[in-house]
């Protein structure tokens, strides 16, 4: 079967509440998914996000959920937007599964805040010390030596992230962080930012077991409405289980883009409508080459729309 369309939610980066704070309370839609938050979590979303501190706390992370989801709806109905494949990068599984039916609104705001405490809680006892480095330009066959060397030094690293060709998210000790930012100058390459808390290395299992006992385990995943695209190796999935492994699988599994972008082409997408504060996977060469990028973003939903006066 082809698909023409992709609907992606991209993974989460740091956004700050005054960029969206006024089409959280403003735009009739994320308005209408705000109050069934607050239901869902006994607090006002908006009011806690405003005073969150932290680019990943609990009320940041159910805010960008909530708004990835209210900019695709915004998109079906106002950008001609008709999704046939769903992806969702990283924190944008969650948003998957919402919008594929996988899991009822409410219960998908309850995991996506349950899960946000389970990560505080893990990292505040253990793997203080990891951090993920992000950097660009560096390809592998240069990349590969450097990592060599933290081997032979018996400094533990892992690529958790594949972007983009020379794009990566390395975690490791934050100690060897400046060193490796150092060696990757002298190959030409961009370190960008530390992410804190880590994510999607095989060090963190247990937090995947954690994470499948105390919050995971009490939610009953439906098959999903469209097929998503597992965000770890680009396979189609099509039934709630498969869902389920995939979000556990984020944990401690890497996650590539690439295997996302190659699955989607091979499926027959020209179209991708990347829906959400983003400023990553609809921007890079593998994406912008392969696909018509529509972009759906609170700004662009706020922004008032041109009417076309009737002949």
């Amino acid at each position: 079967m082809a698909y023409d369309t992709a609907l992606v939610f991209p993974g989460m980066g740091p956004v700050p509440f005054a960029d969206v704070g006024r089409f959280m309370v403003a735009h009739p839609v994320a308005r209408e998914l705000v109050a069934v938050a607050d239901d869902a979590l006994g607090y006002s979303l908006v009011d806690a996000f405003r005073c969150s501190e932290g680019d990943y706390s609990e009320a940041a992370q159910v805010a960008f959920f909530v708004n990835c989801l209210a900019s695709a709806y915004w998109a079906v109905e106002h950008l001609d937007v008709t999704p046939d494949i769903v992806a969702g990068p990283s924190f944008g599984e969650k948003a998957a599964l919402a919008y594929t039916g996988a899991l009822e609104l409410p219960d998908a705001v309850r995991l996506t805040a349950e899960i946000a405490r389970c990560l505080e809680s893990y990292f505040a006892a253990h793997h203080k010390d990891i951090v993920t480095l992000s950097f660009v330009r560096a390809p592998s066959e240069e990349l590969d030596p450097i990592l060599a060397e933290l081997d032979d030094a018996g400094e533990w690293h892992e690529i958790s992230c594949h972007i983009d060709d020379g794009f990566w998210m390395v975690s490791l000790a934050e100690h060897r962080v400046e060193w490796l930012r150092e060696r990757l100058r002298g190959i030409g390459s961009l370190p960008l930012y530390t992410m804190r808390p880590p994510m999607h290395a095989s060090v963190f299992a247990p937090l995947r077991a954690k994470a499948e006992r105390e919050v995971v385990s009490r939610y009953t995943f439906a098959d999903p409405s469209l097929p998503v695209v597992a965000d770890q190796d680009g396979r189609l999935l099509h039934t709630g289980e498969e869902l389920r492994t995939m979000l556990l699988d984020g944990f401690d599994h890497a996650m590539n883009w690439p295997s996302v972008t190659t699955a989607l082409r091979d499926a027959g997408v020209r179209r991708m409508c990347v829906a959400g504060p983003d400023s990553l996977f609809g921007r890079v060469p593998r994406t912008t080459r392969t696909f018509e990028v529509v972009a759906a973003h609170p700004r662009l939903a706020m922004t008032p729309r041109r009417r076309t006066r009737a002949a």
